[in-house]
């Protein structure tokens, strides 16, 4: 707190508590910064925790598969360690610097001061692509739907899956031990899904429907049926089914973050090798983040390595005494006689 202007200062303030954030204030608190996180969102994990919770990711360093509501809660307890200050439910509407270089940001419900700033907010605010087709608005919620928060109500259920991602490759995979039957419908015979997943894909018993539309959905009170559209043939089938899953993308908007001074790439905030953004003592990490000369991956382990090397960055901003790559335990040698270390 600080004794001029009663307002309580934190070394750095974290814009989003999804994976990356979570991981960034766990480096953060290894070097004992204290840390507040501000997150748009009821809960932490972002992605991970409110759009496929039931999903299992595939790409999380140590772990062959897991649920992608256990990789949030995993990543929460260990940033808990360091006892950052979390608040939910407040979406931070704008950035300033103050005269004395401290960063002011202003949130829908309070402001909040900080020294240094990462913006981890993913892919910033975003929405679901409706898929258009005749019910659709009709039975969202019965039968529809764009994210799956528990996959217990499609145990021996018919599920269709609509898209060619690798969110709509992953629940075809995810569901085909525990649906009934699962279909997947995709206007093309290209996916965007990672390599391994489609060739697994090609391989298990999902039903496939390449080069087909949903054009219809059928029901009473809850989704009973589909009628799909054959692009190649002009045919259509109608298909008994219990759910629909669409997964055909997100339509993602940066929201005010766009207006706070930064240097923007398309959705993406332009930071250099050492995460930094265009205003100093300001870093981005993760999906926001576009990194100068270097090829954007939307892989977890890469936006947990530029949270390392941001909020490191950070802590010599703070001061330059400090350094930028401390000794961790997977890096500090353990001297041994029986080693000779050159």
């Amino acid at each position: 707190m600080s004794a001029e202007t009663g307002r309580e200062v934190y070394d750095l303030t974290i814009i989003g508590a999804g994976p990356v954030g979570l991981y960034a204030a766990f480096c953060a608190g290894l070097r004992n910064m204290r840390v507040k996180m501000v997150e748009a969102l009821h809960e932490a994990g972002g992605q991970c925790a409110v759009l496929y919770p039931e999903k299992f990711i595939y790409d999380a360093p140590g772990f062959p598969k897991i649920l992608a509501k256990d990789l949030a809660r995993q990543l929460l307890v260990q940033a808990q360690q360091f006892r950052p200050t979390i608040l939910f439910e407040e979406e931070v509407q704008n950035l300033k610097v103050l005269e004395d270089h401290t960063m002011l940001l202003e949130g829908s419900r309070e402001k909040h001061y900080s020294k240094t700033v990462l913006v981890a907010a993913g892919v910033g605010a975003f929405a679901p692509n409706k898929l258009e087709a005749l019910g659709v608005n009709e039975f969202e919620g019965k039968g529809v739907s764009y994210f799956v928060k528990d996959k217990n109500a499609l145990r021996g259920k018919r599920v269709l899956i609509v898209g060619g991602g690798d969110s709509a490759v992953d629940w075809a995979l995810t569901l085909r031990d525990w649906a009934q039957e699962v279909t997947l419908v995709h206007r093309r015979d290209v996916f965007r899904a990672h390599e391994r997943s489609v060739a697994e894909l090609m391989s298990s018993d999902v039903k496939l429907r390449m080069f087909w539309e949903v054009t219809e959905i059928h029901g009473s009170d809850h989704v009973e049926a589909v009628t799909i559209h054959s692009s190649k043939t002009d045919e259509e089938s109608y298909m008994p089914v219990d759910a629909v899953i669409v997964s055909i993308g997100f339509k993602a908007d940066l929201g005010s973050i766009k207006n706070w001074g930064f240097q923007i790439d398309g959705r993406t905030i332009k930071v250099n090798g050492r995460m930094e953004t265009n205003i100093p003592g300001v870093y981005a990490a993760g999906d926001i983040a576009s990194p100068e000369g270097s090829v954007k991956l939307g892989l977890l382990a890469t936006g947990f390595a530029q949270a390392a090397v941001a909020v490191n960055h950070a802590k010599h901003y703070l001061d330059p005494s400090e350094p930028v790559e401390p000794e961790y335990s997977s890096t500090k040698r353990l001297l041994s006689p029986h080693v000779t270390y050159r």
